[in-house]
């Protein structure tokens, strides 16, 4: 059992360090879209980009059928994240036309 438990202990510090860089990743990918939703907002672009959404749906499901990752799980996740970033890129929008009637 002592071998079971040293594995076990060694394996959950493998994910906790995933986890964290997981982390690191999702915010450094929203500051990219805040970035991203600011210039949408200046030039009176849409949060939503459906055709790059597809885009990146398509993609992401290769990228994660080629990982042997479940594609329906990555899409998903994707989803979850583009939800996310359109909710911010809305916020942006309506900061900034707020700013633009001072």
């Amino acid at each position: 059992m002592t071998d079971a438990n040293a594995l076990l202990k060694d394996l959950r510090a493998s994910i906790d360090n995933i986890d964290a860089a997981l982390i690191h990743m999702l915010a450094e990918r929203f500051r990219c879209t805040q970035q991203v939703g600011v210039l949408k907002a200046r030039h009176g672009l849409p949060a939503a980009d459906p055709k790059r959404e597809a885009e990146q749906i398509a993609r992401l499901r290769r990228l994660a059928k080629d990982a042997h990752l479940d594609p329906d799980f990555a899409e998903k996740f994707l989803a979850f994240i583009v939800k996310e970033v359109i909710r911010h890129h809305e916020q942006i929008a309506a900061t900034t036309k707020a700013g633009d009637r001072s």
